[in-house]
């Protein structure tokens, strides 16, 4: 199908949200090293993106790559970046893999149509990548090719979803055109995919992806049947209630579920066909979204929370999803808002080097961020957020005007699901910000992209700064021998409209727990304003404490931090050299310090803050007026509404936070980082 031409220019003046709110300018901000076709601004008023410039920044990416691959393009090894812990094979194998994805959903949404060659030099991959499995993770001039085994680089276990995933979408044009003898190398290499999986989170769902080629291809269809039934039964054990899972055991919520723990099975039951399931798996995707879909700043921006965060503009996978399979709450114009949005967020800001290749980061490259299994093509899973390719070019999604996103048509305030996590958006500037009061890494030590208390879409996790190597971002901490601690897993407490709260225990920096000790943290926002409250027991009277706010950048929003209780210093503004937003831009966070008391309800601390886009904000302290009694809080915000908040006795007995209805209960932690796709 063709794309439909554009529409002349409206003489009309914009709807009042166009003019007020950011959006994408005319140009770009930094020049790609591919061109794009003419902005639509009448189709597209915000950000004036159409079905061509996917396109286009697809065959872009795809040009790109092509030159760093192998002698008969087995591999994609991209320069510059430092391998991962699974060595320079396996790095190889994951850039064949995952531009492999993202061409099979250019030629797959065009019908077959392959106006630049792109599968041809994939098809030759295919050939010398399965001709001699290698169990070497280096490469050398004799075996320059060769993909490494399931069964030695697990991490080809994820590869091999990417790949699968490909050659189901692109069948006729490139599975049915291969010889008999490359087609069976192929199915040889991918069939260890099919047994249980070594990590026991996502990775069920690349057998999953594994099994659904096979089956569909008629090969070792029982085996394939079996993976399938063993993946879907194991997620259900992760599945929390309206439309989130966790991946695994654990409180790990974040971006994996818009990219693996929804994409993968609602994936596999639409190309299935499979109505009976699609109908349960969409319906689960639906109630995610009406969530996760107003976690996008009006600017574009995901919010940078979790892991993996250098797979960007996946983020955008589970919205074409939903458009795809008819289970959305957006319209069709706020779905391709929302992708094109978040593409040009990010194009516009320099995460395409001048190679044309995606850097390991968010905009540019950005070491801090990283995990251990990330490698140079590890940012080619953003592959994903072009699944919207796959509608045709006359569905609505691509030809109804673009239409505002919910950060930007309406405040909100309220939990997301069973997760813990308190949305918090404004649209007087689009900004969204994230209270975090339940999601916990995986791994041992304190992870900033889960450990902070608030997030937002135009703020970073602080990095170690040669100022101060311990200076995170929204956090509270006691300081022990003037170290401070660390927030251990946090278990949700009670949670509701504008309101969420957590138990922890405090952590000293090498992990080790402060018995004994017990930190109940309770975020109360409305509008901008964020009240801040924690309340102390078992710790030694006179130890310090602190407080930080958000971190901000010269040229980024206003941040504000004011004491209201418990400290006795006023808010100093500290350098941090390094955030995901702006690395080394004399980025300050604010400070605030007080003292432990005795007593043996504890010490209560309070505070207000906020984040803002707007200009010339007004002191944070006139936004709420705040009444103690005690341990009980009566906050009377700016328009005159109210909140009342009665914190628990802990000499009652408990934890000191039985007087809050709980979420759930504590649950187990492995404590160990399982390598992430």
């Amino acid at each position: 199908m063709t794309e439909p031409q554009p529409q002349p220019e409206s003489p009309e003046t914009p709807p009042e949200h166009h003019r007020r709110l950011p959006h994408h300018p005319p140009h770009p901000s930094l020049s790609l090293p591919f061109p794009l076709p003419p902005e639509d601004r009448r189709r597209s008023p915000y950000t004036g993106w159409t079905r061509a410039h996917w396109e286009a920044t697809a065959d872009g990416l795809l040009h790109a790559t092509a030159r760093y691959a192998s002698p008969h393009h087995g591999l994609i090894t991209f320069p510059g970046a430092r391998p991962s812990f699974s060595g320079p094979r396996s790095d190889g194998l994951e850039g064949f893999a995952r531009t492999f994805l993202l061409a099979a959903l250019r030629v797959a949404g065009s019908n077959g149509h392959d106006p630049h060659d792109h599968l041809t030099r994939y098809a030759e991959g295919l050939a010398a990548g399965t001709r001699e499995p290698s169990a070497a993770r280096e490469m050398t001039p004799a075996d320059p090719d060769s993909w490494p085994r399931i069964d030695t680089i697990r991490q080809a276990r994820v590869e091999a979803a990417s790949l699968a995933l490909g050659l189901r979408l692109t069948r006729p044009w490139l599975w049915d055109t291969l010889d008999d003898g490359v087609r069976a190398r192929v199915v040889d290499w991918l069939l260890p995919a099919l047994g249980p999986s070594p990590v026991d989170n996502n990775w069920w769902l690349f057998g999953l992806t594994v099994g659904g080629f096979l089956r569909d291809a008629g090969i070792e269809t029982v085996r394939a049947q079996a993976a399938i039934d063993r993946a879907l039964t194991r997620i259900e054990d992760w599945y929390r209630g309206d439309g989130w899972y966790s991946d695994g055991d654990n409180r790990a919520f974040d971006h994996y579920n818009a990219w693996a723990m929804h994409f993968y099975p609602v994936l596999h039951t639409h190309l299935a066909g499979d109505r009976t399931l699609l109908a349960d798996y969409g319906a689960r995707l639906h109630a995610q979204l009406d969530g996760y879909t107003r976690l996008f700043d009006a600017n574009g921006a995901p919010m940078p929370f979790g892991r993996s965060l250098t797979y960007r503009f996946a983020a955008t996978a589970a919205p074409w999803l939903g458009a795809l399979t008819g289970h959305t709450p957006l319209t069709p114009g706020a779905t391709r808002r929302l992708a094109s949005g978040a593409l040009r967020h990010f194009l516009d800001r320099g995460a395409v080097t001048a190679d044309g290749l995606l850097p390991l980061g968010w905009y540019g490259p950005y070491a801090p961020m990283l995990q251990s299994y990330s490698g140079p093509a590890s940012p080619y899973w953003a592959a994903k957020g072009f699944l919207g390719l796959l509608l045709p070019a006359d569905d609505p999604a691509w030809t109804d005007p673009e239409a505002p996103l919910p950060a930007e048509t309406a405040d909100a305030a309220h939990p997301l699901g069973p997760t813990g996590l308190l949305l918090h958006s404004t649209a007087s500037d689009g900004l969204v910000r994230l209270h975090n009061h339940g999601s916990n890494s995986t791994l041992a030590a304190p992870d900033p992209y889960y450990a902070r208390f608030a997030y937002s879409t135009r703020t970073g996790p602080t990095a170690p700064t040669a100022v101060d190597r311990s200076l995170p971002d929204n956090h509270f901490a006691l300081l022990i021998d003037g170290h401070p601690t660390t927030r251990g897993p946090a278990t949700p407490q009670a949670t509701g409209p504008g309101r969420a709260s957590s138990l922890h225990t405090p952590r000293h920096a090498d992990g080790s727990e402060l018995p004994g000790i017990r930190i109940l943290s309770v975020t109360l926002v409305h509008g901008r304003a964020e009240l801040r409250a924690h309340l102390v027991t078992g710790a030694t009277p006179g130890t310090r404490v602190r407080q930080t706010g958000w971190a901000t950048t010269p040229d980024g929003p206003t941040a504000q931090l004011h004491p209201v209780h418990g400290y006795d210093t006023p808010a100093r503004r500290t350098p941090t050299v390094s955030t995901l937003i702006g690395p080394g831009t004399g980025t300050e966070t604010a400070v605030l310090e007080g003292t432990l008391t005795s007593g043996p309800r504890g010490t209560l601390f309070v505070a207000l803050a906020s984040l803002t886009g707007d200009p010339d904000p007004a002191p944070v302290h006139t936004l709420a007026t705040t009444h103690l009694m005690g341990h009980d809080i009566h906050v009377t915000w700016q328009d005159g509404t109210s909140a009342h908040l009665a914190l628990p006795h802990p000499a009652r007995g408990g934890d000191g936070a039985e007087g809050l209805e709980r979420l759930d209960g504590p649950e187990g932690l492995d404590g160990l980082e399982g390598p992430g796709p």
